[in-house]
């Protein structure tokens, strides 16, 4: 890569922000495609999120994304937002366009992406999410605006999973989701009868590795897709549990790539060669530092 003077800066704000894995997957792609583009890791302290937009306003940087802590903050600080966003509470690309300060979402979407680029049919699919979070609202909001039957929720806080059920239910369409206790037979059927399961929760990442959202899965068809949104490690146990079960698997680093994507086409106008991205990110997860 080289910096020129008239290089286009995008990056990513966070705190702690040093073990993102987006600088390399999105510097291979602006390598591959020749652009004059680089994107770089900025730790921003919440006390210091909006001199930070300020400030990048200011610099003439095109575009970022945000991670923890900041993505419920950006709400109040953007000036026009995506109904994305806005549904799902949260932002985690920004943009300027003509001087104004845009916020997406582009999680959800990503989701969906890499399930179609799997091979899955979205639309009338029958889905069950564990966990009841911001990962679950941002899934969930993505399959409900793409057509799903049917969304089984279960939480560890069974009130929480039931308030998302019907925040779903009202705010995005109407009679879709339902929530079930985590541990109990009507979770076990609606795997059962389930297209598609995806863990929302951190159970399973690292370092708690070993640690799964449940502890057991029924026989499951191979036309069931089981979705881990965790991407270190790769692999997680519920991934292994899912397999033997005999269900397809799917990890986060699908996620990861597809809503990156969507966010460098918003910045440069062209959409990124996917494989780059998935190569350039396996091979960050694999260093000492980022913990793969």
């Amino acid at each position: 890569m080289k910096i020129w003077g008239t290089t286009q800066v995008v990056g990513v704000i966070g705190y702690p922000v040093r073990h993102s894995c987006s600088p390399p997957m999105h510097n291979a792609a602006f390598a591959a495609m020749g652009l004059d583009f680089c994107y770089v890791a900025f730790e921003v302290a919440p006390e210091n999120l909006a001199a930070a937009l300020q400030g990048a306003r200011a610099l003439g940087i095109v575009g970022l994304n945000a991670t923890i802590p900041h993505k419920e903050a950006l709400l109040r600080l953007v000036e026009e937002i995506s109904e994305e966003a806005r549904l799902i509470g949260a932002v985690n690309t920004l943009h300027w366009r003509e001087g104004r300060l845009w916020g997406d979402n582009t999680d959800g979407r990503g989701f969906v992406a890499s399930l179609r680029a799997s091979g899955m049919e979205v639309e009338g699919c029958r889905a069950v999410l564990l966990g009841a979070g911001g990962s679950a609202r941002a899934v969930s909001v993505a399959l409900a605006r793409s057509g799903v039957a049917e969304l089984v929720m279960a939480n560890r806080t069974p009130e929480r999973g039931k308030e998302l059920a019907a925040w779903l239910n009202r705010q995005v369409r109407a009679g879709i989701a339902r929530a079930v206790e985590l541990s109990s037979t009507a979770l076990w059927r609606a795997c059962e009868a389930a297209d598609l399961i995806v863990n929302t929760t951190a159970a399973g990442m690292f370092p708690q590795v070993e640690a799964m959202p449940v502890t057991d899965l029924p026989v499951l068809s191979p036309r069931t897709l089981v979705y881990d949104i965790i991407y270190n490690p790769r692999q997680t146990r519920f991934l292994q549990l899912a397999a033997a079960r005999g269900a397809r698997t799917l990890n986060g680093v699908e996620m990861l790539v597809h809503q990156g994507a969507l966010a460098f086409q918003q910045w440069t106008g062209q959409a990124p060669p996917l494989e780059v991205m998935r190569e350039a990110l396996i091979q960050a997860l694999q260093r000492p530092s980022s913990g793969g």
